[in-house]
């Protein structure tokens, strides 16, 4: 083998930072990195990322081969791999890298990359399979779907992609599927107890909202000790007496629904094993369905039912929330766990290959071709029209992904008849409602052609001699 003369100045890579990075704060809000759990920085570059994981209270310690030589280089539950695997121009040392990250793992490798769409920011020459730049540093670019195939390979085990450029790598398939249902599902808070009534109350409370008893290896261990004295029998029937049984039904179609979403996820993905299950799911199979066997099959043709063009614009056409355009249904966040399940399935199974960004506001979801956008409208709730910052898009068919972001656009697109992408129910909707009826009366959208946009709206409301006042329509004021 031909030794190389000449390598990178990774050490000029290394940025500071006031707070955690993308990576370790998804991880954060992921509760992969949690207080209690050891955490080891592989590459930490100048060492923010602990020092910011120490105030969290974790046990967080960092090995950079410049400027932590000397670090604890130990196994550790967590291992971060953080803008590391794109400074490394030698393809056989960054694959020796990336193993040695997930050696040290016990639990989960969090393995992140800059990605394609980051070219405009890095200046260079062609280098191998990347760029050389000025500084003489290296940077190679990754795919989405490249990063996510690239640490598979070498881990021998399924990822999930946790956001774009951020891929998890789980040692035990248990941990992996417990996150998917994470995702799918979060766990509720169970409501606070300090007697065995209040206790009872939370039971009831789980009753109604899971459609199901819990088992008592789902009760908080507090919550248990208060209810130990009790018989399973007893318990039973107390909540049996106390649950509105309407609320118990509602929660059971719900779970049942859910659990097929999780399943058909998990197919995607890659299914395991019934005991690989979380309990909590493995507890729903049993409660809505008559088998493992059946609620797979079932889980199966949902799946399936995603690929049916006609099916999807069916499911589009009776969704009670979103906004329905000639091309996509276009979803608030706050509503799209009320769509229906094949829609949440499409949106889930995009995030998962390519990463749900961790900013976002309106979800977008193609009904011709099977892509979907997620759209960050960061005033969404101050603003009357708020203004697109960004837009992450994931190609399910070819997995491609692009971003663009509208920061320096002096025309941005922006929104109308915001009730709209929202739940019928949902707290601003009268509002909004109220606003859009106004703009109509005044013929603000007499030409829809013109308002997509910052400066066409704006002509507009000068047309119709219209201000906005937050999200009252006022008459313009001269002078």
């Amino acid at each position: 083998m031909v030794q190389r003369t000449w390598s990178s100045d990774r050490r000029l890579t290394a940025i500071s930072r006031a707070g955690l990075s993308v990576p370790a704060r998804q991880a954060v809000i992921d509760s992969q990195v949690v207080p209690g759990r050891s955490v080891l920085d592989y590459g930490c570059g100048r060492g923010d990322d602990v020092r910011a994981l120490k105030q969290l209270d974790c046990q967080a310690v960092g090995w950079d081969p410049f400027f932590q030589p000397d670090g604890q280089l130990e196994p550790a539950e967590v291992v971060l791999l953080t803008y590391v695997l794109n400074v490394i121009e030698d393809p056989h040392e960054r694959r020796k890298t990336l193993k040695r990250a997930w050696d040290l793992a016990t639990t989960v490798l969090v393995a992140s990359a800059r990605l394609t769409w980051e070219k405009s920011k890095v200046k260079g020459e062609a280098f191998g399979d990347g760029l050389l730049t000025s500084r003489q540093t290296f940077q190679h670019l990754f795919k989405a779907s490249e990063l996510r195939n690239y640490v598979e390979v070498v881990t021998g085990v399924r990822t999930v992609s946790a956001a774009p450029g951020v891929v998890y790598a789980f040692k035990d398939e248990t941990a992996r599927l417990s996150y998917l249902a994470q995702r799918i599902v979060p766990d509720a808070q169970w409501l606070a107890s300090e007697d065995t009534t209040s206790a009872i109350a939370a039971v009831v409370d789980h009753a109604e909202r899971r459609g199901r008893m819990p088992r008592m290896e789902e009760v908080p261990q507090p919550m248990a000790q208060l209810l130990s004295h009790l018989r399973p029998s007893d318990l039973s029937r107390l909540v049996r007496d106390s649950a509105d049984q309407a609320k118990v039904e509602e929660g059971a179609k719900r779970s049942t629904l859910n659990t097929l979403l999780f399943l058909a996820v998990e197919l995607f993905n890659g299914r395991g094993p019934f005991n690989s299950l979380p309990l909590s799911v493995q507890l729903d199979v049993r409660a809505f369905f008559s088998s493992y066997k059946e609620a797979c099959q079932r889980s199966d043709r949902l799946l399936l039912k995603l690929r049916d063009d006609t099916y999807v614009r069916g499911a589009m056409n009776s969704s009670t929330v979103g906004k329905l355009t000639p091309t996509a249904l276009y979803v608030h966040q706050r509503a799209v766990d009320r769509m229906p399940t094949v829609l949440r399935l499409y949106e889930h199974c995009a995030s998962i290959a390519a990463g749900r960004p961790q900013e976002w506001t309106v979800a977008k979801l193609r009904h011709q071709g099977r892509a979907v956008s997620w759209l960050d409208y960061p005033d969404f709730d101050r603003d009357p029209h708020p203004r697109i910052l960004t837009s992450y898009q994931v190609d399910l068919k070819t997995l491609e992904t692009a971003h663009t972001s509208y920061a320096d656009s002096q025309n941005r697109p922006l929104l109308h008849r915001k009730h709209e992408f929202l739940a019928p129910d949902d707290p601003d909707t009268e509002k909004y409602q109220r606003l859009t009826a106004a703009e109509v009366r005044a013929g603000l959208y007499e030409h829809p052609h013109l308002i997509g946009t910052e400066n066409g709206w704006e002509a507009e409301l000068i047309r119709c001699d219209r201000a906005l006042r937050g999200h009252r329509l006022v008459r313009r004021t001269t002078g």
